[in-house]
């Protein structure tokens, strides 16, 4: 075969094959991680001061560790088309049945996980048995938890408790360096920039959540299911199985978010880790996750906690301190990702494309 037609053939076959295009949770996560970068440096240009601070911009991290952790449980449920707004009140009974067992039972570092990990596994196989062999909907299951999780964390203790536990607190107060990262004193010292232990669990969580959603069978199930349940059923699917393991292990990462919110704060309280819920799922919806599921992204839920948290630092820097105007910011921001997400979406499917 002469040279010309043999490049005109491996031009027609391969070279002229038409792109794949980028499927809505691609396409959504990186309009999540342009929003996060454009918010940030404008808050640098604008601002300056504490955002051009390394140690702050960690702090991000520091603060929200736990957040980050029940987030990603929020997001493997939500890609399955479920929901759960319990994990906000297993948080805070968590945190008051671990400060309890350290302080008045003299339990060791050890078993306070245990039983965090227990509380949470506990909580998310009920909840599961209950929305995927029994049919409830998922929404009036983890409202019943919620209340009970609340309730039951008044009852373990009516009044705040704290750690003194001296093992507990040399880890609580365990800071890693981060190499090379930091910025000079006014005595023009380096101060090198450090983060919590809670951050390390929070970062090999959402990478093992990453890896689960994009390698595993598991993974391809749950979003599988979250796109319609009946076609997973026909694919051979185990549809209650799936959903079933949705739930049990968002309790086991709201039991791990517990025990690092307890590490980052030492107390134990019934208001703890108030309006968590809500701002887990704002997190996930901000980072690209579709709450009538089968689309989203672990990676996408990382950026989303960042920028709901960088947007309550823009409005505190601009003056606006009273409580009030974080919630509102929070609802604006998160009506705009979901208008923008079904204006996609709508779009995508217009034009034929997955």
């Amino acid at each position: 075969m002469p040279f010309r037609k043999l490049k005109n053939l491996f031009s027609r076959d391969i070279g002229n094959k038409p792109k794949e295009p980028i499927s809505s949770t691609a396409l959504l996560l990186t309009i999540t991680i342009c929003a996060f970068s454009a918010m940030y440096i404008f808050a640098m240009i604008v601002w300056g001061g504490g955002f051009l601070n390394p140690q702050q911009f960690l702090d991000i991290f520091n603060n929200n560790a736990y957040l980050i952790v029940i987030s990603c449980g929020l997001t493997i449920v939500m890609i399955a088309a479920g929901i759960d707004i319990s994990v906000g009140g297993v948080v805070a009974l968590i945190t008051m049945t671990c400060v309890i067992f350290l302080e008045d039972y003299s339990g060791s570092i050890a078993g306070s996980i245990f039983l965090a990990l227990g509380i949470g596994l506990t909580i998310g196989l009920v909840q599961g048995f209950l929305v995927a062999y029994l049919k409830i909907q998922p929404f009036i299951v983890t409202l019943a938890g919620m209340f009970f999780a609340k309730g039951l964390t008044t009852i373990v203790s009516s009044v705040p408790r704290t750690v003194t536990n001296n093992t507990f607190l040399e880890l609580k107060q365990f800071r890693v360096v981060v190499p090379g990262i930091g910025s000079y004193g006014k005595s023009g010292n380096f101060i090198p920039a450090r983060i919590e232990p809670g951050v390390i669990i929070a970062l090999i969580i959402v990478l093992a959540v990453w890896v689960m959603l994009k390698w595993t069978r598991f993974g391809r199930n749950l979003y599988a299911v979250g796109g319609s349940d009946q076609s997973a059923l026909m694919l051979g699917i185990n549809v209650k199985r799936t959903q079933f393991l949705s739930y049990v292990i968002c309790g086991l990462f709201a039991g791990i978010g517990g025990y690092v919110y307890l590490l980052h704060t030492g107390a134990g309280n019934s208001a703890n880790a108030y309006q968590a819920e809500i701002q887990a799922i704002a997190s996930s919806i901000i980072g690209g996750t579709l709450l009538t599921g089968g689309v989203g992204s672990v990676i996408g839920t990382l950026f989303g906690v960042m920028s709901l948290k960088t947007f309550s630092n823009i409005v505190i820097a601009s003056g606006l301190r009273e409580p009030y105007w974080q919630s509102i910011t929070t609802g604006l921001m998160l009506c705009f990702f979901i208008l923008l997400q079904s204006v996609i979406i709508a779009y995508r499917k217009k034009k034929g494309v997955g």
